[in-house]
């Protein structure tokens, strides 16, 4: 939508002449075509949580906050230990998992603020993974938060592969429970939402007057599954959960009711953020249930995943019920913490229930689902990601490794950081001395080794700088002179 012919079809040439043909083909001729050509193709639902942190699901090891349907998923399917986020902020992380490539490269690296909106937009000639499986035969849509491309723009989801889009097309926008208006395609919708929201913490006030929209987006998703037949579906289901309310006059973590944390004696944030985390597991177990229901489950690949690690706004407290659980750092650090998250995948029937310490990140994304749809050669040949079908289908032999992983970030004085094996470096403000660990015997991130392992330390640094190819939209702070730094504190980051 909103592109030629000529531009689509330039844009997927690696399709090959087929692909060329089933652009040019009537939509029920080119489902045929492509069904024909991958008759085991999976449907594809693709789940994405808000800020949750790796410690935040039972099966990654929380305690007390109940997520039943997820732990199943995940004992159902394959639990990733070493997987990671795009970025340690939603919208370069989002990017990351659109288009395959790392922020070193990627168009997107950080929240543009107000500002500069229009440098957060992807262009008209972005290749994502939705439209890869769009021209590959697939039903596409997307249920949520996506955070690349403002109202009118070319980076719309509309025009960047997706037949159906419900949801927020800004984190601004998003960062309200009960929003005026949620987008319908490109189509504002106006919701029953004009008299002041509930409580912060979540009282159950006046909600049968309002609209909570994490339950209008999930009825959306539920929705357009429920309506999908014979053609090979892709699903992106984005909620806003559990990202806190930074709305100023209106922070908080809302939610229509506390559940079964009502009656903690926890802070009232605490309560109101295990209850968003528990009512987003309830709507990934009605999506399961609807799969199962449909008679899909055995020919669905399910991801669920996060967009950066666990949040500290909205009077959230990270460290109460151990968001991060054996990592350092939260959201908008580069440590495992702001950017190591929760991967799950089950495909019934062909993935093996089991643990994956597979080092892998959003990047893979893109090269994996196009692989699944039959349209490996319509990923760029500079991708930054891999395949990882071959450790879903059990073949680690099979499976090609990285090189190295990389994050940069532009914001609270910049920083960069970079995985290879074992080895993590972390530079973080970027004018500061690089930080060298082993993970496998540092998980924590609490022994420097870059004056023990010099050469590895090294290393690392010209990995990084390599890495990182310069973009105008995005830079780095000066450094600052020694005199400017002594006792100066750094500026807090504004919510996203």
């Amino acid at each position: 939508m909103g592109r030629s012919m000529l531009v689509r079809v330039g844009r997927v040439a690696g399709l090959g002449v087929l692909g060329v043909l089933l652009g040019t083909l009537p939509l029920t001729l080119r489902q045929a075509a492509a069904q024909a050509a991958h008759p085991s193709r999976p449907n594809i639902v693709l789940i994405l949580a808000d800020d949750l942190g790796y410690g935040d699901l039972g099966c990654y090891g929380q305690r007390r906050i109940r997520t039943p349907h997820l732990d199943q998923l995940a004992r159902e399917g394959l639990r990733f230990t070493d997987f990671y986020a795009g970025s340690t902020v939603c919208a370069p992380s989002r990017c990351v998992l659109m288009t395959g490539y790392h922020t070193g490269h990627a168009h997107i690296r950080g929240n543009a603020g107000r500002d500069r909106p229009q440098i957060q937009m992807l262009r008209p000639d972005d290749l994502t993974v939705a439209e890869i499986l769009q021209q590959a035969g697939y039903a596409t849509a997307l249920c949520g938060k996506w955070g690349l491309g403002d109202e009118g723009s070319p980076g719309v989801p509309t025009r960047q592969g997706f037949d159906y889009f419900f949801g927020y097309l800004n984190q601004f926008h998003a960062h309200n429970y009960y929003p005026a208006y949620l987008f319908e395609n490109e189509r504002r919708v106006k919701l029953a939402n004009v008299v002041p929201g509930p409580e912060p913490f979540g009282t159950g006030v006046a909600t049968e007057k309002r609209q909570y929209s994490a339950d209008l987006i999930t009825q959306a998703a539920l929705d357009w599954l429920a309506q999908q037949g014979d053609r090979p579906f892709f699903l992106y289901y984005a909620p806003t959960i559990p990202h806190a309310n930074n709305e100023a006059g209106r922070e908080g973590m809302e939610v229509p009711d506390l559940g079964e944390y009502a009656a903690t004696d926890w802070p009232a944030p605490q309560k109101a953020h295990a209850a968003m985390i528990s009512r987003l597991d309830a709507d990934v177990g009605r999506l399961l249930a609807l799969l199962e229901q449909k008679g899909l489950d055995r020919n669905t690949l399910v991801l669920f995943s996060s967009d950066n690690g666990p949040h500290r706004e909205g009077g959230n407290d990270p460290d109460f019920n151990d968001s991060n659980g054996p990592l350092r750092g939260i959201k908008r650090d580069l440590t495992e913490g702001g950017i190591r998250v929760p991967m799950i995948a089950r495909w019934k029937g062909t993935i093996q229930p089991g643990t994956s310490a597979f080092i892998g990140a959003f990047e893979d994304i893109l090269p994996t689902l196009a692989e699944l749809a039959g349209a490996s050669q319509a990923v760029p040949s500079d991708t930054d990601g891999v395949s990882i079908v071959p450790t879903l289908l059990g073949q680690p032999d099979r499976q090609r490794q990285h090189e190295y992983l990389y994050w940069v970030f532009y914001e609270r004085g910049g920083g960069q950081a970079a995985r290879k094996g074992p080895w993590k470096a972390v530079q973080q403000p970027i004018h500061s001395p690089l930080r060298l660990y082993r993970l496998d015997r540092d998980l924590g991130e609490e022994h420097d080794l870059a004056a023990t392992e010099p050469q590895v330390a090294q290393e690392m640094a010209a990995l990084m700088r390599s890495a990182l190819r310069p973009h105008e939209n995005w830079s780095f702070p000066p450094a600052e002179p020694p005199a400017a730094k002594k006792g100066k504190r750094s500026a807090a980051a504004p919510g996203s």
